[in-house]
C-alpha cells in the first residue's frame, strides 16, 4: 500500500484562491464522453484533455475558474470489475504519480461515476484496491462525481442509488459527498461553481490538509515491472 502523508497548510477562509484537484475513476468499454476527462474539459472550461484515447499518462492542466486557481490532473482508469492485478504496472505507476503533479498535494479526489453506469458487486473490491495506490484513507478526501450527458434530476439520481447497493457503499466510504455534472450543458457553469464549493467545504472539513505520496512506492511498482 502506498504511503500518503497529509500536511496542513495555513489558516484560509473558506473561499481558497487555489484548489488541486486528481480525477479518479474506472474506464468504460465503450469511451464516451462521460468519463474523467470529459470532467476535467468541463471543470476548467475549455478542451485541455484529449477525450479522443484513453489516458495513458497522468497530465495536469490549470485554469482560472471562479476567482480560484485551478488545477485538475487527469489520470488512467481501470477496469471496474477486474482487480488490481489485471491493470497494467505503468497505468498504476501513473495513478500512483498523479499526486506529484500539483505539488505540493492535492486538496481532493473526484471519483468519477457515469450515472447510467451500472456496478456490480466486483467493483467494491476492484475500488478498493486501486485506492491502495494512494492510501486507505483517501476516501476521506473524495467526492463521488456522477456525470451524464443529459439533464438528470436530483430524484432520478437517489433513484438509482437506492437500486444499486454497490453506490450506497461507494458513498458511505466518501461521506455521503457526491455532485452531478451535465457535460453537455457547457454553458451552465453554475454546476461547476457549486462543484468548487463543496471541495472548499470538504477542505475547511479536513482541516485544509493536502495529500502527498512517498515516491518509493512508484518505484516498488517499476522494480516489479
Amino acid at each position: 500500500m502506498a504511503s500518503l502523508t497529509y500536511s496542513s497548510s495555513p489558516a484560509q477562509s473558506n473561499h481558497s484562491t487555489e484548489l488541486r484537484i486528481v480525477l479518479i475513476g474506472g474506464r468504460e468499454s465503450n469511451g464516451g464522453l462521460k468519463g474523467k476527462s470529459s470532467a476535467g474539459n468541463f471543470i476548467l472550461g475549455q478542451n485541455v484533455f484529449n477525450t479522443s484515447r484513453r489516458t495513458a499518462q497522468s497530465e495536469a492542466k490549470q485554469q482560472e475558474v471562479f476567482s480560484r486557481r485551478v488545477t485538475v490532473v487527469d489520470t488512467p482508469g481501470w477496469w471496474w470489475v477486474y482487480p488490481r492485478e489485471d491493470t497494467p504496472k505503468l497505468d498504476q505507476i501513473e495513478i500512483q504519480n498523479s499526486v506529484h503533479l500539483c505539488p505540493p498535494g492535492p486538496h481532493v479526489f473526484l471519483l468519477v461515476i457515469p450515472v447510467s453506469l451500472h456496478l456490480p458487486e466486483l467493483v467494491k473490491a476492484s475500488l478498493k484496491q486501486h485506492l491502495e495506490l494512494l492510501n486507505a484513507d483517501v476516501f476521506s478526501h473524495t467526492i463521488v462525481l456522477f456525470t451524464a450527458v443529459a439533464p438528470c434530476s436530483d430524484e432520478e439520481i437517489e433513484f438509482r442509488i437506492r437500486r444499486n447497493p454497490v453506490l450506497q457503499w461507494i458513498l458511505q466510504q466518501c461521506g455521503n459527498r457526491k455532485h452531478f455534472l451535465n457535460i453537455s450543458n457547457r454553458e451552465d457553469r453554475d454546476q461547476v461553481k457549486k462543484l468548487l464549493e463543496k471541495i472548499e467545504t470538504l477542505i475547511t472539513n479536513n482541516g485544509f490538509r493536502h495529500c502527498s505520496v512517498d515516491r518509493s512506492q512508484g518505484e516498488t511498482l517499476r522494480k516489479e515491472m
